[in-house]
């Protein structure tokens, strides 16, 4: 296991703090049609010993989700593809939630000594449009039988191109795990659907990105959902929630109530070697920026991250 990071924003300082903290895999946004930009971050990346291995966020898939694409967006996902192959970047990871990112009610819910997490409640939905810009509303409404209909148009173009590319595209699940949210459909909510997703389209380059929060929130067990989806995990978000999918919080890491432990204990026996990044840490106190991703949280995550692969790859004799 390796551990990665999202930084916001790529900076000098960011990527020497992450390399002091043993940081290894840099994950970077969509770098748009720029030709050299993956280039360029991979040149800031390895001056201080990290490599780029991970695209994700802010894909153009929107209209692919929703079935609207005119070829747009389908040449731009080739081109991306394509790109990272040449670059040696093999890991994408996308979702397939129609009209969202993910979606939460509050970024100011108080978590240990202060600090501030987020959370989502389904009564409250409505006025995550005005929290969060990922939760306005976008395009027509789509049931869950029409997105795995486009689903299938968009893995059937896609993944003959990532397999050529030696890139693995991984799903991430819904966020919250809800099969319906503001009107539109959900399919990546439950774990029935992610074995559905591996055993309908069979290809090296189809796989998971386990995001142990969304996990959790569904209520299941993650060490032995791990164990269940197995070999099919090829990148990893670390985080934690209390709650259920219509009503939890976030935690932070050794906070919340999985047993963390046992998880990383699971991913090191199914023979996960991937990155395995931070997600979703609380606000300290003084931070400004985009909830959730700001630094401080992180460096806490990243020591407490390290420690846990190491415990779970090196046992005591």
């Amino acid at each position: 296991m390796r551990l990665g990071t999202v930084l916001t924003p790529i900076s000098e300082e960011n990527l020497l703090l992450a390399a002091q903290c043993s940081v290894t895999d840099l994950v970077v946004r969509y770098p748009g049609e720029d030709p050299a930009q993956l280039t360029r971050w991979q040149q800031q990346a390895e001056q201080h010993g990290l490599a780029v291995t991970v695209v994700e966020g802010y894909l153009p898939i929107e209209n692919l989700k929703l079935g609207v694409d005119d070829g747009t967006e389908l040449k731009a996902m080739k081109s991306l593809l394509t790109r990272m192959g040449d670059s040696g970047i093999n890991l994408l990871c996308y979702n397939f939630m129609s009209g969202t990112d993910w979606v939460r009610t509050s970024v100011t819910v108080p978590e240990r000594g202060g600090a501030l997490v987020s959370q989502f409640r389904l009564a409250d939905v409505e006025r995550a449009v005005s929290l969060n810009s990922g939760a306005t509303p976008r395009g027509e409404l789509v049931t869950a039988e029409a997105l795995w209909n486009h689903l299938d148009r968009f893995l059937n173009e896609l993944l003959p191109v990532a397999e050529r590319a030696g890139v693995i595209m991984c799903m991430h699940p819904d966020d919250p795990p809800l099969p319906q949210l503001l009107g539109r459909g959900r399919i990546m909510h439950n774990v029935e659907n992610f074995e559905r997703l591996v055993r309908d389209w069979q290809s090296p380059s189809n796989r998971i990105c386990f995001c142990q929060g969304a996990f959790a929130s569904m209520g299941v067990d993650i060490p032995a959902t791990i164990r269940r989806l197995g070999p099919a995990i090829r990148y990893v978000h670390c985080r934690d929630v209390r709650g259920g999918p219509d009503d939890f919080t976030e935690t932070f890491h050794d906070n919340g109530p999985t047993d963390m432990v046992a998880a990383m204990r699971a991913y090191a026996e199914v023979g996960f070697d991937g990155p395995m990044r931070p997600d979703h840490v609380p606000m300290y106190v003084g931070e400004t920026g985009e909830p959730g991703y700001t630094m401080l949280g992180r460096l806490y995550a990243y020591g407490y991250l390290r420690g846990l692969i190491q415990a779970a790859t090196n046992p005591a004799p």
